[in-house]
């Protein structure tokens, strides 16, 4: 993996003015992220209104923050361009049905990204997220490192909400994954999670003892986290403060040089036996983006699903045209 130097500083360009944008946004006004913030979208009222109104939280935020309607020569001197645009998830839709409708916006959004000379780290939210981080890797020539997908962070933030519910722990004591695809063919790895340090398959053995069902429940538990996406589309149209928090996250541990493990969107070069692929696995995020991808010990079923997975986007990632 090659890696450059990237732009320096805190200044983040947001493109797309919508829920999860402006979830991101004020996300980092409130967290003290950056000290420039630029938004972009087709909609300049829409953008006009959105800085106006965040702008006007800053002074709760504690932060001394600039808040602009970018355009895009901001991303000359930005460190992060972060792209949230895009056309939505419809309700019965799933996220692979998305590609190419946005594939096409993104090719003219990364034109013009990198005609203003951005070096920085480009985090894409936009589903599928896994293909459009594959997809503007290609379009913008930018090294892999500097390439990032918000992958499969908030599906495991939610895995972890719902595993500390279930044992009425708090989320920080559950460590365990959601990886694969940000989508219907994700997978929990239950085989190296655990809760408070306890194995979690030691948990849902004891427990099997006295609930036979133990491990029909876990499994329903995986599939609400896994489906949670669409149960909050059909009722309130769109999830954004949950994928706000993520990327938000992830641009802490990036800006903050964090060297810390999250289940982004990052290439695979041969880890899990797998090449030429974007797909939500724990990667080391530092200032310079990604470090290095890590490759989580699997059992026999788990490294299958992983693999149908990664099959399921490599296929998709192919009738883009751009792999190669």
């Amino acid at each position: 993996m090659t890696h450059t130097t990237v732009t320096q500083g805190s200044k983040i360009v947001v493109i797309g003015a919508g829920a999860v944008g402006i979830a991101y946004a004020y996300a980092l006004l409130n967290q003290g992220l950056t000290d420039h913030l630029a938004i972009i979208d087709l909609d300049e009222d829409m953008a006009w209104a959105q800085v106006e109104d965040l702008a006007h939280s800053v002074p709760f935020s504690g932060h001394n923050i600039q808040v602009t309607v970018g355009t895009y020569a901001d991303c000359r001197d930005a460190t992060m361009v972060v792209n949230c645009a895009g056309v939505a998830q419809r309700e019965g839709e799933t996220r692979l049905d998305l590609v190419a409708r946005n594939v096409e916006i993104f090719e003219s959004i990364n034109r013009q990204v990198m005609e203003n000379g951005f070096n920085g780290i480009y985090l894409v939210a936009t589903n599928p997220v896994d293909v459009l981080s594959y997809v503007t890797w290609k379009q913008t020539g930018l090294p892999s490192n500097q390439v990032i997908g918000s992958g499969t962070v908030l599906d495991t933030a939610r895995w972890r909400h719902n595993l500390s519910r279930l044992y009425n722990i708090a989320p920080s004591a559950v460590h365990a994954y959601i990886i694969g695809e940000h989508g219907d063919s994700e997978l929990p790895v239950l085989s190296s999670g655990s809760i408070a340090g306890v194995p979690i398959p030691r948990i849902v053995a004891k427990e099997s003892e006295k609930n036979p069902h133990v491990y029909e429940d876990v499994d329903k538990l995986f599939h609400k986290t896994r489906d949670a996406a669409y149960d909050i589309i059909r009722r309130k149209g769109n999830t954004s403060f949950g994928i706000g928090s993520a990327l938000a996250r992830i641009t802490r541990a990036i800006l903050r040089n964090e060297d810390v493990a999250l289940p982004v969107s990052a290439l695979l070069q041969g880890e899990y036996a797998r090449r030429d692929i974007y797909i939500g696995t724990p990667t080391i995020l530092n200032r310079g983006g990604v470090r290095n991808v890590v490759e989580l010990r699997l059992d026999e079923d788990e490294f299958e699903r992983f693999d149908a997975s990664a099959a399921t986007l490599r296929r998709v990632v192919e009738s883009t045209g751009l792999t190669g």
